[in-house]
C-alpha cells in the first residue's frame, strides 16, 4: 500500500500495470480534483482503497465516505459550488438513493466542476438488478462518457473534470464492473501540485440556486444548451474512435467493454466490419455517426443491457432518411449479462453466419463440469449464530424480510431467513406493510447496522410513529462489512480519523422506541429468549444482535505478535451423527463424509467455538 501512494503522487510522467479504479485516482490528482465523496459498493469499493494508501497529510484533495450517496452527492455539489473540483463515486444502485439531488445537478452553475462516477453493473455480480443508468442520465439532461479499459478511465476522467470545470456543470463517468477491475499498463502524465486556494467562493448571483417552480424553465434551457455544447466541443471527439477496416458493406457501433469483446472475437476474422467506438454516449456524436451510418449498408450495434444507443442511432437513420439497414437487439438474451467474448461471439455469428462461424463456447461452471459454489457466511460469522438462534423463536407462518448487507445470504438454505428483499432500508417499510390487516403471523424484519444509518432510519421512524407491531433485528456488527469493512457512523472513527460513535441503542431511544432487547448472537439461548419476548409485545420492538465482524476481527488478530490460531475439532466417539451442525447451523468448516462422518476442515477453523453450543451431544470439542 505505500508503494501504491508513492506511485500516485509521483510528479514525473511513468507507466505502471493498474487496474481501472487505481488509474481514476491519479487522474483526480493531475486533474486538481480538490473533494471526493463516496459510499461504499462494488465495483467501487477500490477507489476508496487506493485514496487510503495516500496518507491523509499528502492527500492533495479531502475525501469521506458519507452516510449514503444522496448525502455523499449534496456534500460533492456544496463543495463543487463553493469553487472546489468535486467528484461522488458510488455504485449502480446507489444512484437511485441519489436520485433526488442527482436529477437537479445539469440545471446548476457548479462553479467547480463536478464529475459523478458510476459504477454500473452488467451481470448483476454484486447488485440486486442490472440497472442501465444511461436512462437517468437522459432523465437530467447530464452527459455521459464511457471509457473502455484502465487507459480510457485515466483519459476520460481527465476530459471530464476539463469540461465540468469549464462549463460548470456536471459530467457523468460510467465504469462497468469489469473496467473498474480490468488491468493493463496506463501511462501517466507529469503532475504539477498546484496550490489550494481554500477560499471560499461561493456567490447566490452566479445562481439561481434555488429550483423552485418559476425558474423551471430557464434553468432547463440551460441544461439543454449545456448537452448541445458539449456534443459541439472538439474536446470530446477524440473521446471517439474509428477503426477502418475497408468494409463499407457491414460495421459495428459499439461503446464501453462490449468493444473489448468485439475486437477479440474479431482477432481471426479475415473480411472485418469497420468498427465505430463510441466514447461519449450521451449526448450522441451525431456527425461521426451520421457519417459511418452512410458509408456502410448494414449496421450491426453491439451494447450492453438496454437498446439505448439503438433507439438514438435508429432515430438519426430514420430522421435523416439514411438508407442503411441497423441491427440491433434480437432476443431476451441480448438484454441481459455481460457482454464477454462469448457472447459477443455468439451475437455477431447470428447476426452475419457467414463471416463469424458458429462455435460452442464454455461460459458457465457448469458446462466446463464444476459443481457450483452457493456464497456463505464466513467462519465464525456472527449472523450465523444469530439465525441458528432466531429460527428457533419463528413459527413456519411467521414472515421475515431481508435487507441488503451479509445478512441477507440468510435467505439461503439452511437459514431460509427473509423472504423478502428490495433495497437498502427497506425491510422496516416492507414489514409495516406486512403487518396491516395481520394479527396471526408475527412479522420480523432483519437490518444491518451500516444500513441503519445508510436508509434504515426512516423506516423505523415510521413504524414508531404510525404503531406498526413488528419486531426488528438489528444485526450489529460494527462495520460494512459487506464491501470491505468501510466505518459507519457506529463505528468511532470515519476515513480520516478517530470520531464519536453514535451508538445504534441511543439513536433507537431517542427515536421513541420503547421495546430494546440486545445481546451477542454467541449467546444463542440468550438470542432465542429475546426474540420470543419482543414478538409478544404488540408494538414495534428491537433485538439488537450483536457480534463483531469476524473476517476483519481475524485479520486484526492474526497481525498482533504471539497470535496463535485456534481450532475445534469433531469427537468421534461423541459424534452420534445427528447433523445439526452441518444442516441447521452450516458453517462451511464442516465437511460430511460419504460415510456421514463430520470433519472440520482447518483450514477454514478460526476456532471461535460458535458451533459448539450447536451439538446435541458436544462432539465438537476446542
Amino acid at each position: 500500500m505505500k508503494y501504491l501512494g508513492d506511485m500516485l503522487l509521483t510528479l514525473e510522467p511513468f507507466s505502471e500495470i493498474v487496474m481501472g479504479n487505481t488509474a481514476l485516482v491519479r487522474a483526480m490528482i493531475e486533474s486538481g480534483t480538490r473533494v471526493v465523496t463516496s459510499y461504499p459498493g462494488s465495483p467501487t469499493p477500490e477507489i476508496a482503497e487506493a485514496i487510503k494508501s495516500i496518507p491523509k497529510d499528502q492527500r492533495p484533495f479531502y475525501f469521506e465516505f458519507s452516510t449514503n450517496e444522496k448525502v455523499a452527492t449534496e456534500v460533492a455539489y456544496g463543495a463543487a459550488v463553493n469553487g472546489h473540483l468535486s467528484t461522488v463515486f458510488f455504485k449502480s444502485v446507489g444512484l437511485n438513493v441519489a436520485a433526488d439531488c442527482f436529477v437537479q445537478l445539469s440545471m446548476m452553475n457548479i462553479i467547480g466542476g463536478m464529475v459523478v462516477v458510476l459504477g454500473d453493473d452488467p451481470g448483476a455480480n454484486s447488485s440486486q438488478n442490472e440497472q442501465d443508468n444511461r436512462h437517468l442520465a437522459r432523465l437530467c439532461y447530464t452527459p455521459v462518457f464511457e471509457p473502455a479499459s484502465p487507459t480510457e478511465v485515466y483519459r476520460f476522467y481527465k476530459e471530464a473534470a476539463l469540461i465540468a470545470r469549464q462549463m460548470a456543470m456536471p459530467i457523468i463517468l460510467r465504469l462497468t464492473t469489469h473496467v473498474c477491475h480490468a488491468k493493463e499498463r496506463v501511462a501517466f502524465d507529469a503532475w504539477q501540485p498546484a496550490e489550494w486556494n481554500h477560499a471560499p467562493r461561493f456567490d447566490p448571483r452566479n445562481g439561481p440556486y434555488i429550483p423552485i417552480a418559476s425558474e423551471v424553465f430557464p434553468l432547463k434551457k440551460v441544461a439543454l444548451k449545456r448537452l448541445s455544447d458539449v456534443e459541439a466541443l472538439d474536446s470530446t471527439a477524440s473521446l471517439n474512435q474509428e477503426i477502418d477496416n475497408k468494409n463499407a458493406g457491414r460495421g459495428i457501433i459499439t461503446a464501453g467493454m462490449p468493444f473489448l469483446s468485439v475486437m477479440d472475437v474479431l482477432s481471426d476474422v479475415s473480411d472485418k466490419p469497420d468498427i465505430l467506438k463510441l466514447g461519449m454516449i450521451y449526448p450522441l456524436p451525431r456527425r461521426l455517426i451520421r457519417h459511418f451510418l452512410k458509408t456502410h449498408s448494414e449496421i450491426r450495434i453491439i451494447e450492453e443491457l438496454d437498446d439505448i444507443l439503438e433507439k438514438d442511432i435508429k432515430s438519426l437513420a430514420f430522421d435523416e432518411a439514411i438508407p442503411v439497414r441497423i441491427i440491433g437487439k434480437m432476443d431476451a438474451e441480448d438484454w441481459v449479462g455481460e457482454y464477454t467474448p462469448d457472447k459477443v461471439h455468439a451475437t455477431l455469428s447470428g447476426t452475419w453466419p457467414d463471416l463469424i462461424r458458429t462455435a460452442s463456447v464454455i461460459s458457465s461452471a457448469d458446462k466446463a463440469g464444476v459443481p457450483r459454489r452457493p456464497p456463505q457466511l464466513c467462519p465464525g460469522c456472527g449472523h450465523r449464530s444469530a439465525f441458528h438462534a432466531i429460527k428457533k423463536a419463528l413459527k413456519d407462518t411467521d414472515i421475515t424480510v431481508a435487507d441488503i448487507g451479509c445478512h441477507t445470504l440468510g435467505f439461503l438454505p439452511p437459514y431460509q431467513m427473509g423472504q423478502l428483499l428490495m433495497c437498502m432500508g427497506a425491510s422496516p417499510g416492507i414489514g409495516a406493510g406486512l403487518s396491516l390487516f395481520n394479527s396471526e403471523r408475527k412479522v420480523v424484519a432483519f437490518l444491518g447496522d451500516s444500513t441503519f444509518y445508510h436508509a434504515g432510519l426512516p423506516g423505523i421512524i415510521n413504524a414508531v410513529f404510525n404503531r406498526h407491531p413488528i419486531t426488528l433485528i438489528l444485526m450489529e456488527n460494527g462495520t460494512t462489512a459487506m464491501t470491505g469493512h468501510q466505518d459507519h457512523a457506529g463505528s468511532g472513527r470515519n476515513f480520516n480519523e478517530v470520531t464519536d460513535k453514535i451508538p445504534v441503542r441511543k439513536v433507537l431511544e431517542g427515536l421513541g422506541v420503547k421495546h430494546i432487547f440486545e445481546t451477542d448472537t454467541y449467546q444463542q439461548s440468550s438470542l432465542t429468549e429475546l426474540v420470543q419476548k419482543a414478538l409478544e409485545i404488540p408494538e414495534f420492538s428491537v433485538v439488537i444482535a450483536r457480534h463483531p465482524c469476524m473476517l476483519k476481527f481475524m485479520r486484526e488478530q492474526r497481525k498482533k505478535s504471539g497470535f496463535v490460531a485456534k481450532r475445534v475439532r469433531i469427537d468421534p466417539d461423541t459424534c452420534q451423527r445427528i447433523h445439526e451442525c452441518v444442516e441447521k447451523f452450516g458453517c462451511p468448516t464442516f465437511v460430511r463424509g460419504p460415510d456421514g462422518r463430520v470433519e472440520i476442515n482447518p483450514d477454514l477453523c478460526i476456532g471461535d467455538g460458535s458451533c459448539r453450543q450447536t451439538c446435541p451431544v458436544s462432539a465438537i470439542v476446542q
